[in-house]
């Protein structure tokens, strides 16, 4: 099988939940000897050279960068407001250059299938269709209008008569989207059921962020006994999700145990966010180099989410490597695990507080979890699994 995938940035490094799940179906494809391309956006944010691509990565996906910017400016978000019918962070990817490129692809190869990793490459079907005969897969990574709209009740003011607007034009792009491709790639069971209420007609495959368990060693056994935090800090979800955490459950872990330290790690903060986690007992570090390495060495991971749509890929790959979570019920949603035994889920800070509090009491009860996560984990994320049901049912659609 010959397949191409687009995105709307590079998927390495793999340092966010949409790069792991492009990156690990692509790398699935390409071990199992399938043709395996890539059409990337290389954008000023996720920026990358040829030269940041691992030899043993580029010589098994050909890999075609294409420079976007995709900046996000005052006077472009303005204009889009006032002058267009398409929500802004759609606008900003579809791109002249990057149209012509897959053009090119398009006429020079013959490809079985295209793949479109997320929302903002469906704006590109028309030109597969008008260049190829290939099946075209929508993979959807989260339902994009629910990111919006549910951060929208966390807003105020103009801000939230802002992403309202941004909500409600995303919707309408995302339903306008709905069975232009041949077969879609939901990330969960709540998304297929979202997206099939939203009007998919078309057959549908849920397909999970997937991991490669072979590779796992086994855990460090002397962790930290700390609290942590990674994950993507310009995601406004995680942003909020971390304000709520330190406004409303750090101060009454704090107050049962005064020497216990939050490691909080993540690209891009922005220097307001900087500025507030800069107070007692949390250690910010930024981007790290090894994320293997930091997940493993610290202690108990916390993942406090109000917002967001899709799955927490960054939840799963804790689990990957043991680690006692606590998180919300929205941080779970997608991730069936079992409350107390797998996991730990809680949505008021009382709560939250508290099962920290017990868990940090508690070292055994940490790792008992952190075996049953993993166990959990490896059957329902392990790519063995995943990737031959993909490919099965990719071949029944070329047929």
């Amino acid at each position: 099988m010959k397949i191409l995938f687009l995105t709307n940035k590079p998927p390495y490094p793999p340092k966010d939940g949409g790069s792991i799940a492009t990156l690990g179906l692509m790398e699935a494809f390409a071990n199992n000897g399938h043709r395996t391309g890539l059409l990337a956006m290389n954008t000023r944010k996720h920026h990358i050279t040829p030269f940041d691509i691992p030899e043993n990565l580029a010589s098994k996906i050909v890999m075609h960068l294409v420079e976007v910017p995709a900046l996000i400016q005052p006077f472009g978000a303005l204009n889009n407001l006032f002058f267009s019918k398409l929500p802004y962070n759609a606008e900003r990817f579809i791109d002249e250059k990057y149209t012509e490129k897959l053009v090119q692809l398009l006429q020079a190869q013959k490809f079985d299938v295209v793949q479109l990793e997320g929302l903002y490459m469906c704006p590109y079907i028309k030109t597969i269709r008008a260049h190829s005969n290939a099946v075209i897969v929508y993979r959807s990574h989260n339902i994009e209008h629910e990111i919006w709209e549910r951060s929208v009740k966390q807003a105020n003011g103009l801000k939230k008569l802002y992403l309202k607007i941004v909500a409600s034009r995303l919707k309408k792009f995302e339903i306008q989207a709905i069975n232009q491709y041949d077969v879609l790639l939901p990330i969960s069971p709540r998304d297929e059921k979202k997206l099939n209420e939203l009007g998919n007609k078309k057959p549908s495959l849920v397909v999970p962020a997937g991991f490669d368990f072979s590779k796992v060693e086994k855990p460090l056994t002397q962790a930290e006994k700390n609290l942590f935090f990674i994950g993507a800090l310009d995601w406004s979800p995680n942003q909020e999700g971390l304000l709520w955490f330190l406004e409303k459950c750090w101060p009454l872990i704090l107050e049962k145990q005064p020497q216990i330290v939050l490691k909080i790690a993540g690209r891009n903060a922005p220097q307001w966010l900087i500025k507030k986690l800069k107070t007692k007992n949390i250690k910010y570090l930024g981007e790290i180099d090894d994320a293997k390495y930091f997940i493993q060495s610290n202690g108990l991971m916390i993942v406090p989410l109000l917002s967001g749509s899709g799955m927490r890929v960054k939840i799963v790959e804790g689990m990957m490597y043991s680690k006692c979570i606590v998180t919300t019920s929205v941080g779970c949603e997608s991730i069936h695990a079992v409350n107390e035994k797998q996991i730990f889920i809680a949505d008021n800070p009382r709560q939250f507080a508290q099962y920290i509090n017990d868990l940090l009491k508690n070292y055994q009860k940490m790792v008992e979890t952190g075996n049953n996560a993993f166990t959990f984990a490896k059957n329902e994320f392990d790519y063995e699994h995943i990737f031959e049901k993909v490919l099965q049912f990719y071949k029944h659609h070329l047929k």
